[in-house]
């Protein structure tokens, strides 16, 4: 058996928590203490995430779409594949580590998407950018927790309260859409993102890019 390797390791700005980028053999983790956030070899519903945002705004002409959380870059890969070449795709990462990583040792996994003409990185909070964007998005994707409440960074509760969702609304042009993914399902959150005026599904989405294994979830509301 192939052992982990630590590589590196980032605090979360405004917080005591600290993420670690781990290797083993050609595959990666990312963890938050006991909780590891993502894997390499895992990543058939952050490439959903994208998939089914951008069926919805298919068609548009230059999409604007907000990526919050760059991760290990799979639903940034899977926007760049179906997203027009007019397109422009912003990624929210908070952490400046985050982003050191992907243009170093797990360059690989990335295959050049940051270098993509379309997409710009922005170093930051995205409720922040969020808040400060009035109908600029074609579409929101949130995967900056393992689920809807702030795991990794207790503020992030915000994002998916109902002002917080009433943010992400503002945020996007006319039947715009966010979409959110989670680990787990949560009916509270259904029951919200419906509250605040999304026409809402649950989409129940394998984890393993080869369709099997445990599924996660997909919320996708139309603004």
């Amino acid at each position: 058996m192939i052992p982990w390797i630590e590589l590196d390791s980032a605090s979360i700005p405004g917080e005591a928590a600290t993420l670690r980028l781990k290797q083993r053999g050609a595959e990666f983790s990312i963890m938050l203490g006991s909780n590891e956030l993502m894997n390499s070899r895992l990543y058939g519903s952050e490439e959903a995430l994208a998939e089914l945002a951008a069926e919805r705004i298919a068609g548009r002409k230059a999409p604007a779409v907000l990526i919050g959380g760059l991760g290990m870059g799979f639903t940034l890969r899977a926007a760049l594949a179906v997203l027009p070449a007019d397109a422009r795709i912003i990624v929210a990462e908070l952490v400046p580590a985050v982003v050191a990583w992907a243009r170093g040792p797990m360059a690989d996994v990335f295959k050049g998407a940051l270098d993509d003409p379309r997409v710009e990185v922005v170093t930051g909070d995205v409720t922040a950018l969020i808040a400060r964007s009035k109908g600029a998005f074609d579409a929101i994707l949130l995967d900056v927790d393992n689920g809807p409440d702030g795991l990794t960074r207790s503020s992030n509760d915000q994002l998916y309260s109902l002002s917080g969702l009433a943010a992400s609304k503002a945020a996007l042009k006319k039947a715009g859409v966010l979409a959110v993914w989670s680990a787990h399902p949560d009916d509270r959150f259904t029951a919200r993102m419906k509250k605040s005026g999304f026409a809402t599904e649950a989409v129940s989405v394998r984890a393993n890019a080869k369709k099997r294994g445990r599924k996660h979830v997909v919320w996708v509301g139309v603004n």
